[in-house]
């Protein structure tokens, strides 16, 4: 048992607790004592002020009410109005999920209907809000957890195990280094490896989606043992980030992988449609749907501002980083007040029309590493009323002159904030008549949206939380959900606006509308993402008119007449403006800042303007290069 456990254990009564275990950085006691249970005098609490750790009393498993009268019980206390639509048991951690679409009505006035369902049950109830568009990922993640309560309870306790245990590596001194292997100077692939003289820590394992050389991180550089590894942490769930966790699963690592709840489910279904366009395109897939499964088992979702202890000398928060739906920037509190280092992740300064701005005060800060996709002293992304008055006016131009708008986009982040400003667009009467087709994964990901409101921005939530202004539900979007509905919406011949998922034109169905729209000086192709040094959308804005494509053994080439338009203001990624503005807001200013995540020049422009502007040492670390921090 661990010293941290021993020591809680002699504060309580002998015969109060049947078993102490952990779940991650937090501590669980199962009590068979129903009245310790209700009423032990602020015993717990006394016990969370001292030790300052999470600590949870809960029923054990054996004293539950049996599932189907449990079940009747929770039906009865919980008003019909809350709108339940699931409860959801995991019996090994005497939990009940009850989603309801009125979570407010489910808990009751000051909880008291969960207190009323606790006392009757003796389960612990967590209400969750019904999604409002139906998601079989959300649904299939769920059941993967609750199928394996009984394995993610072990894998929760030996966490804690190595959290609380102590060492397990000899320490002579204390240091901290980071090992780039992926995203050094460059876009795509980002992987970091911290290692201190206890911890070896992957902070994002991603795949360069537009290369088809060098798609992989350097995991085969030799400071990375796949055999040591303590832990994952991905700073949200684009595949440049997390696109190669799953990889590590299939050569058998078995540890944490730390991220916010939509970022898991996200980068799942990611991971997932990665294996199907690989297998679309002749490919054998790197991983299977069993190493995702895998992935989604060993996942500890964390919220954001909660401090989780992941190794014994390494302590994480997460906060909005502003990018993406559940993004997070990691700050990283090292040693015994040794070191805080904040990873950015991919990150935006400023408020879009689903999120808020990343956050920019910190309790402790040393050294940064900061993105800089867009970090060049040209890249000043223009205002983001502009931006709007842009798309309209394109998308306009292109209908009057009874043409079709293509939009690739990227399934997270641009094909909601686009879906957003189109449906305000034929709110306010600006456009009107005309289809919008969703293809892709971007329904699925749009339902996600739905189901984490809490992360998206004060007004979105609101629209959402009322089912009748839910502006993702409007009628102007037709989604297609087969290759049958995707020809006969190009078939159909009419202006439209297509929005269709992959953003860099890699494969998926962006694809297929390319090639039947091209021909046409009358349609339009509007670029609002980041296109990738190599991918077929970069070589589309550069002005090439030949595309070549190979349909069996034969190569069909098509011609580019469409209209090629780019907006570049509608990015998740802070320009180089936000960039600057953001180390200027932080507080405390890093002494250090480390520049990755950007083409070259971009890492090597903005690392000087930091430099000169605010008189802090910067880094800007190539692939395979390792750093020390201190």
């Amino acid at each position: 048992m661990s010293k941290i456990i021993k020591e809680i254990l002699k504060h309580i009564p002998d015969g109060k607790i049947s078993e102490a275990c952990f779940e991650g950085a937090n501590i669980v006691l199962y009590t068979k004592d129903r009245d310790f249970l209700f009423n032990n005098n602020g015993l717990i609490k006394e016990i969370v002020d001292d030790i300052k750790k999470r600590v949870e009393l809960r029923p054990d498993p054996s004293i539950t009410l049996d599932l189907e009268k449990a079940e009747k019980e929770i039906k009865d206390i919980i008003p019909e109005e809350a709108g339940v639509a699931q409860i959801l048991f995991d019996p090994q951690r005497s939990i009940v999920v009850i989603e309801a679409e009125k979570p407010g009505l489910a808990i009751g006035k000051q909880g008291m209907l969960l207190k009323e369902i606790r006392a009757k049950t003796l389960w612990v109830p967590v209400i969750r809000r019904t999604p409002a568009i139906r998601s079989q990922l959300i649904e299939n993640i769920r059941s993967v957890i609750y199928q394996n309560s009984e394995y993610r309870r072990k894998f929760l306790d030996k966490t804690g195990h190595r959290v609380y245990d102590g060492w397990i590596r000899e320490k002579k001194h204390e240091w901290i280094r980071l090992s780039v292997l992926g995203g050094g100077r460059q876009v795509g692939r980002s992987c970091l490896l911290l290692q201190t003289p206890e911890s070896r820590i992957l902070l994002d394992c991603g795949i360069d989606v537009a290369s088809e050389q060098n798609a992989y991180p350097h995991l085969e550089a030799p400071e990375f043992n796949i055999n040591e590894l303590d832990a994952v942490i991905v700073s949200h769930s684009h595949l440049d980030h997390s696109g190669f966790v799953p990889y590590l699963f299939k050569f058998g690592y078995k540890g944490p992988v730390y991220c916010t709840a939509p970022t898991r489910d996200v980068m799942s279904l990611l991971a997932l449609d990665f294996i199907k366009i690989m297998r679309h395109e002749g490919k054998e897939p790197i991983f299977t749907t069993d190493d995702v499964r895998e992935m989604v088992k060993h996942t500890i979702t964390l919220d954001f501002d909660e401090v989780s202890d992941i190794t014994p000398d390494v302590r994480i928060t997460l906060h909005n980083s502003g990018h993406i739906l559940g993004s997070a920037m990691v700050h990283m509190h090292i040693g015994n007040g040794l070191h805080n280092l904040l990873y950015t992740g991919d990150q935006k300064f400023g408020r879009t029309e689903l999120l808020e701005p990343a956050l920019t005060k910190f309790q402790r800060l040393e050294t940064m590493i900061i993105e800089s996709t867009y970090g060049g002293k040209d890249n000043i992304l223009p205002p983001k009323k502009e931006c709007d008055e842009e798309l309209v006016d394109v998308i306009k131009t292109t209908i009057d002159r009874r043409g079709r708008v293509l939009i690739p986009v990227l399934g997270v982040g641009r094909a909601q904030e686009v879906m957003l400003i189109v449906e305000r667009m034929f709110r306010e009467g600006m456009l009107k008549d005309i289809p919008i087709y969703v293809d892709g994964m971007v329904w699925d990901v749009t339902a996600i949206h739905s189901a984490y409101p809490e992360y998206l921005n004060s007004n979105v939530r609101k629209l959402i939380f009322h089912k009748n202004q839910n502006p993702f539900l409007s009628d102007i979007f037709k989604r297609i959900g087969s290759g049958k509905e995707r020809t006969e919406a190009i078939e159909e011949g009419g202006p439209c606006v297509v929005l269709a998922t992959s953003g860099m034109l890699m494969g998926g169905p962006s694809v297929q509308y390319l090639k039947a729209f091209c021909s046409s000086e009358k349609n339009t192709i509007l670029f609002v993402s980041y296109q990738g040094e190599g991918s077929l959308g970069r070589r589309i804005q550069r002005g090439e008119k030949e595309i070549a494509f190979m349909s069996g053994n034969k190569q069909e080439v098509y011609e580019i007449k469409m209209n090629v338009h780019t907006i570049e203001g509608f990015s998740g990624h802070s320009g180089r403006k936000q960039l600057m503005g953001f180390i200027y807001k932080c507080n405390p200013k890093p002494k250090k800042v480390i520049i990755n995540h950007g083409e070259s020049s971009r890492c090597l422009d903005l690392a000087s303007s930091i430099h000169k502007a605010y008189r802090i040492e910067t880094s800007t670390p190539r692939n395979l290069e390792t750093i020390r921090i201190r």
